[in-house]
């Protein structure tokens, strides 16, 4: 049968757009990982270069925040899918499932979304113009272009919202059922 098929069940479609989110977080989050070893070689460079050969890099401090940056701010939604983001649990793991889900799904709809639409449109918006100016960076004499950088911020919000998505499904199954998802 197909993902969306009209004979589906309501509840498979919902698993499947559940399982199609947490892959797309999944995948972000394993392809971010990969990027701490770039991120570990320009500093390598910059230290052997700066220390034993006593010329520093004019790129690496560019590079390295960058990926920095990047790895950070991309792998939100992968901490997200794997439950690694801080929370209270001295209140919370007392609880029962139902009211886990309950408590996280009012938090997912008046706090979480509200706030990264915000953050989505405000980080469209500075990505944008720096964009449109061809926006340079002014931390080193390398200059190096600053907006491919800025648009990480717009994607990090996007994916978080997806994950969210998904969060806030299963955090309803908790609520309704009153037991976890089991994907």
């Amino acid at each position: 049968m197909a993902p969306f098929s009209p004979k589906r069940s309501g509840g498979e479609t919902l698993r499947s757009v559940i399982r199609f989110i947490d892959r797309i977080s999944d995948w972000t989050g394993k392809i971010m990982g990969w990027l701490v070893l770039p991120l570990v070689a320009g500093l390598l460079c910059e230290v052997f270069s700066r220390y034993f050969l006593g010329t520093p890099t004019v790129w690496a401090y560019d590079v390295t925040y960058m990926l920095y940056g990047a790895i950070f701010m991309l792998g939100a939604s992968y901490t997200l899918y794997k439950g690694a983001h801080i929370r209270t649990d001295m209140l919370y793991g007392r609880w029962s499932v139902r009211w886990q889900g309950i408590v996280d799904a009012v938090m997912y709809l008046f706090f979480f979304f509200p706030g990264l639409v915000l953050f989505f449109i405000a980080g469209w918006d500075y990505a944008s113009r720096s964009w449109f100016m061809g926006e340079r960076s002014d931390a080193s004499p390398w200059r190096p272009p600053i907006y491919p950088f800025k648009t990480v911020i717009p994607l990090a919000a996007l994916l978080l919202l997806l994950q969210g998505i998904s969060e806030f499904a299963k955090s309803l199954y908790c609520a309704v059922k009153g037991k976890r998802y089991e994907p």
